[in-house]
């Protein structure tokens, strides 16, 4: 964890070699991507066309590559602002009290810097912090593990990122809809599956770095999660993989990136692409986002819908659950392109040995 001391404490020196890169993880992305802006406005106020026309629009993009925007989505501006100012607060602590929230093996929850603590080479240029959320209880989740974990004068953090978790749990749902509608299944075919579900909140700061070609903020991956809902600063930063190159995906304040993760992918019997994504850094400019990542409920079966299976005409995945998958990638496996497959042979591969 030495380099959160020398790299975002403030010292810029050369990248040291655990954080370089392969020159075939580096190829730059010279094009902005086309994905489309799907205004949420009409099929938020229940517009059957409007619904239709948005719905088509998440078909196509799913279909190529599994990334779109949303923009009227209902989320308030202000409250946007506001978790950006309060994820700062964390990341300008002190490197004491960061490192008191530190992530231990295993965890899902915590502090990393670079996830130092799991790998050695290959490090992601950043520092993030990432904890639990669940609206269906009786106390403050998030509240409640700021003023545990970082301390009571982070009361204040936990309630405005409550609040913000609050509404893209809220977003989250409509968009399982949104996307039950464009596969042709039952509107609330997925609703029991998430409704209970443990969501992931991350908050990513991406330092500047003097050498910026050398590495990278996040390497090349899909989401293991199912649905994720990103807000990126004005810096930008986030590339997608993309008629096999990478291509950039400029900032829009007032909208939000949702990715298509490989628990949806399994969902939708492959339809639907997990979305291959990055995150390049800045030379002189730090970057931040907030990445909500929308979760099953743990133990209950992944499985795609049968009327989706039957039109297919074949199952592409086994059933599996949430918690099995999340325990894959925690303890086995670093996330890239190919998680959902290999979890699948290590699924089965652990099935047979049993």
């Amino acid at each position: 964890m030495e380099w959160v001391r020398s790299e975002v404490e403030g010292v810029r020196g050369h990248v040291p070699s655990n954080f370089v890169w392969p020159k075939e993880y580096l190829v730059e992305a010279e094009e902005e991507l086309e994905g489309p802006v799907v205004d949420l406005d009409g099929f938020l106020r229940g517009e059957e066309e409007a619904t239709q026309r948005a719905a088509r629009l998440v078909r196509e993009a799913c279909m190529k590559h599994g990334f779109f925007q949303v923009i009227n989505h209902g989320v308030h501006q202000s409250l946007i602002r506001q978790a950006h100012h309060q994820m700062d607060t964390f990341f300008k602590l002190p490197i004491h009290r960061k490192l008191s929230v530190h992530k231990t093996p295993g965890s899902v929850w915590g502090y990393s810097g670079a996830h130092a603590h799991r790998f050695s080479s290959k490090l992601p240029w950043k520092e993030t912090l990432s904890f639990p959320y669940h609206n269906n209880t009786s106390h403050p989740v998030v509240t409640n593990y700021f003023t545990s974990n970082v301390g009571q004068d982070f009361e204040h953090v936990g309630m405005t990122l409550e609040r913000y978790c609050g509404s893209m749990k809220q977003l989250g749902m409509k968009l399982t809809e949104l996307l039950a509608i464009s596969l042709g299944v039952d509107r609330m075919q997925f609703r029991e599956l998430f409704e209970e579900g443990w969501s992931i909140m991350r908050c990513n700061n991406y330092p500047s770095c003097q050498e910026p070609r050398l590495t990278l903020g996040t390497g090349p991956h899909c989401d293991p999660t199912s649905i994720t809902i990103l807000h990126q600063d004005h810096v930008g930063g986030l590339h997608v993989f993309a008629d096999n190159k990478w291509q950039k995906v400029p900032p829009r304040l007032d909208a939000l990136v949702v990715n298509i993760g490989d628990t949806f992918t399994a969902l939708s019997n492959g339809r639907y692409k997990s979305c291959l994504h990055r995150a390049v850094v800045n030379k002189y400019k730090e970057r931040k986002s907030l990445a909500f990542f929308l979760c099953p409920e743990e133990d209950k079966l992944v499985r795609a819908p049968d009327v989706i299976v039957r039109l297919d005409g074949t199952k592409q995945y086994p059933d599996f659950t949430w918690s099995h998958f999340l325990h894959f990638t925690q303890k086995y496996y670093r996330a890239d392109e190919a998680t959902l497959p290999n979890f699948i042979k290590w699924l089965q591969s652990s099935k047979t040995t049993n």
